[in-house]
């Protein structure tokens, strides 16, 4: 490639060197062509082959072709037809710029033998541009004492194309102040000037635009614009001028600082220096100076120093006006001072009361005057204190005002009232002034000491320690101070038998109540009186309540074994007959307790015995009974020891001894017993027990026949009348258990209890049986039934 691109080169070379060659040997005609700029490509310009006398097979055969001077191929040489082709288009200002003719030229190059033609192509203008102005705008400064006729050069406009179709003339927008003239020019070149015709003024109009328009001589002629401003100097012919003598203005008192107020403004009809004014105080007070300030360029007043409206109600202000030229002109800036809402309502007061009794009326409390120093609507006032006090307040002259108490006042509902005096004006946004009060109700002794309540219960338990505090009594006493201070007292008691003042004792400062002594309840259960409360008040007011004292039992006595009695006398025997069935009742223990409630519960227990598991003592009732049936070989004599315990805690018991003689017969005549060596007088005494003891086991054998009967007939109709029968069932308690070992009562063994506790006499009703006691004998008859009763209460008989 580089070789082939090496012989390129060189056949070039060679191919100028003949091309220069022949041109020292062409000859000197050449052929001449024109054609029309902008002409498309591929447009003919003339046929070489038949100019030049050639055929058209010579032309292909020698090689003719077309080399510009310039080496660019702007023609073409058809060598099948000889025909000479535009090969581009061609602009002639490009090509050729202002020189007139625009002339291109060409070679024909023959080879074998070499030969060269001079060929001109003219080309030809068309009017293809317009005229155009270099600059956009055309600035011309003229000043308004210009003389008439004066000539002002403007720039020329540019146009490529020549000839004819080059720039022919200038025209100027239709005005009255200029035209436009054409010179003449040595180079035939065409130069506008403007030429005034008119006088200017700047005041009139400072500023003129005009359009320039500059002409070509094309068919149709192209044109082209600029546009002329002229701007009209000024000279100082104008003072400065407000547009109104005075200006006035509303300015409210609480203005800030620094705030504008109003713009005066001069006009100056010149320009320039001319035109520029500054603004100044003259005639100006100190209180102006102070208060206000101008803005020597712009005109601008602003405010220096607060206003105030209860000191000053207007300004006026003198300003003058200068421009450059020291041409000046005044105006009058009135300035009114609006008054604003600024100033609160002011409360004096004059006498105050700051302390009333509690039973005064109509009291004057305080003496006061309002004053506001704002005007109008801003200075007027109102004057009120809170709803629902009771308290007024009255207007008496001008601006002073009375507040009063209306009506008696209650320290007891209300001791202090803070009253609030309320001064409201009627600007906008209103503003209000407030002074308090507080009004201290003083005390009298108007409220008696009331007891917190009516009636106080106090429970002590007996046996006691002497001075013990057992309770306190309160009253409170609404008053203050000593008509508040509360002493206590006892009252005489109502019962005169009452020894109330061994009893109880009270602290007359504070109302604690003590027991003197030891109470018992057996001797004393409950007892009242009445105590009083007075307060220290003139005079005196007093107040009472009843108390009551509720004495709480303590087990403090053991049971009292009333049979059989315990004593040196000769104890008694019980009689039983040794045919006697299982649960044959032999005697009843009878035991009472001085206690109450819980403490006097009592339970029976076999604490001892001379032959154990023969008789047995039913827990809740103190019956003895045979436990099984008695043979021979059992002994004749027995003691038993009973052992009474109550429920109290801790529980206290007695012991009952009883002594049991085995007969075979109520016939056997009656054994004492060795040890029973009585004396006389003990005999009568225990026959007398004797005697009582077994009217008692008699007629709880009697009751006992009936209950059992009742049981049998309410088990056998229990389906259809429930409730009939009232008798409990169901376990006692585990310390109410029977000695036989069962653990607790068969069903059939059923008592009725009562048991009064803590609103009764506190007694306690003996447990009483409901089975029956029957004599033993041998018949068939009741054989049966005998059975049938040692079932009943559980007996085992082997």
């Amino acid at each position: 490639m580089e070789i082939r691109g090496s012989l390129d080169l060189r056949k070039r070379q060679v191919l100028i060197f003949l091309v220069l060659l022949g041109l020292s040997r062409a000859d000197t005609e050449s052929a001449h062509y024109s054609v029309a700029e902008e002409t498309e490509i591929g447009s003919f310009v003339a046929n070489l082959a038949r100019d030049l006398g050639l055929g058209v097979e010579e032309l292909s055969s020698r090689e003719a072709r077309v080399v510009s001077d310039d080496n660019k191929k702007y023609l073409h040489l058809d060598l099948l037809t000889g025909d000479l082709l535009l090969n581009e288009k061609l602009d002639r200002d490009e090509l050729c710029g202002s020189t007139e003719p625009c002339v291109l030229h060409f070679q024909v190059v023959l080879e074998n033998p070499l030969q060269f033609f001079r060929v001109e192509l003219h080309v030809k203008d068309i009017n293809d541009h317009s005229p155009t102005f270099l600059d956009k705008e055309i600035l011309i400064k003229i000043s308004e004492g210009t003389t008439i006729g004066t000539t002002f050069l403007m720039e020329s406009a540019q146009d490529l194309d020549v000839g004819s179709n080059s720039l022919q003339n200038y025209t100027i927008s239709p005005n009255p102040h200029f035209y436009i003239k054409i010179p003449d020019s040595s180079d035939r070149k065409i130069y506008p000037e403007l030429v005034l015709d008119r006088a200017l003024d700047y005041e009139q109009e400072a500023e003129i635009r005009l359009t320039l328009t500059a002409l070509d001589g094309g068919s149709p002629p192209k044109s082209g614009t600029t546009l002329v401003l002229i701007k009209v100097l000024d000279i100082n012919d104008n003072a400065p001028e407000f547009p109104q003598s005075l200006y006035e203005v509303q300015v409210p008192e609480d203005r800030p600082i620094g705030s504008w107020i109003v713009t005066i403004s001069a006009k100056d009809l010149d320009a320039g220096n001319f035109g520029k004014i500054s603004y100044t105080f003259f005639h100006a007070s100190e209180d102006i100076r102070k208060t206000f300030e101008i803005n020597p360029i712009s005109g601008e007043v602003n405010l220096r120093s607060p206003l105030d409206f209860e000191v000053i109600q207007s300004y006026t202000i003198n300003i003058q006006a200068t421009d450059g030229g020291g041409l000046s002109g005044k105006c009058t800036l009135l300035v009114k001072v609006m008054d604003i809402n600024d100033n609160p309502p002011e409360v004096t007061i004059s006498s105050i009361t700051k302390r009333i009794p509690e039973n005064a009326s109509e009291t004057l409390v305080a003496l006061f005057s309002v004053v506001d120093q704002d005007s109008g609507d801003n200075g007027r006032m109102t004057c009120s204190i809170q709803d629902n006090l009771p308290f007024f307040l009255k207007p008496t002259f001008k601006n002073f005002f009375t507040l009063v108490s209306e009506k008696a006042l209650d320290r007891e509902s209300q001791a202090e009232y803070n009253i609030t005096i309320t001064v409201t004006d009627l600007g906008s946004p209103r503003l209000k002034t407030q002074y308090n009060i507080t009004v201290l109700v003083s005390d009298v002794n108007d409220n008696a000491p009331a007891f917190t309540r009516t009636s106080y219960t106090l429970f002590v338990r007996e046996n006691n320690s002497p001075a013990l505090h057992i309770g306190s009594v309160s009253a409170t006493d609404r008053d203050s101070g000593t008509n508040a201070q509360v002493t206590y007292s006892l009252l005489p008691p109502q019962d005169p038998h009452l020894p109330l003042a061994s009893l109880v004792s009270i602290n007359t400062d504070n109302g604690h109540l003590f027991a003197l002594r030891s109470l018992d309840y057996e001797a004393l259960q409950e007892f009242e009186f009445r105590v009083g409360a007075t307060d220290r008040g003139s005079p005196a007011l007093s107040s009472e309540a009843l108390v009551r004292v509720l004495v709480l039992d303590a087990n403090d006595n053991s049971p009292f074994v009333l049979y059989p009695l315990q004593n040196s006398s000769a104890p008694c025997t019980e009689l039983v007959p040794r045919a006697a069935e299982p649960g044959y009742l032999v005697t009843k223990v009878v035991a009472v307790d001085g206690d109450s409630g819980q403490n006097a519960w009592l339970s029976y227990q076999l604490l001892k015995a001379t032959e154990p598991g023969l008789f047995g003592v039913w827990a809740h009732n103190g019956e003895v009974r045979t436990a099984r049936l008695l043979s021979e070989r059992d002994a004749a004599k027995h003691r038993l020891v009973v052992l009474v315990k109550d429920n109290g805690e801790p529980p206290l018991s007695a012991t009952a001894t009883l002594h049991v003689l085995l007969v075979d017969g109520f016939s056997q005549p009656y054994l004492p017993l060795l040890e029973a060596g009585p004396a006389q007088a003990q005999a009568d005494s225990l026959t007398v027990y004797l005697v009582v003891a077994l009217a008692s086991v008699s007629s709880l054998f009697l009751l006992s026949v009936l209950l059992f009967v009742a049981v049998r007939l309410c088990r056998r109709s229990r389906a259809a009348s429930v409730g009939r029968c009232s008798v409990p069932e169901g376990p006692f308690p585990g310390h109410l258990v029977d000695v036989s070992g069962t653990g607790t009562l068969s069903q059939s063994y059923q008592y009725q209890v009562c048991l009064t506790g803590g609103s009764g006499t506190n007694e306690f009703k003996f447990l009483k049986p409901i089975i029956p006691s029957f004599q033993v004998h041998d018949t068939g008859k009741n054989m049966g039934e005998i059975e049938n009763f040692r079932n009943s209460f559980g007996f085992n008989i082997e």
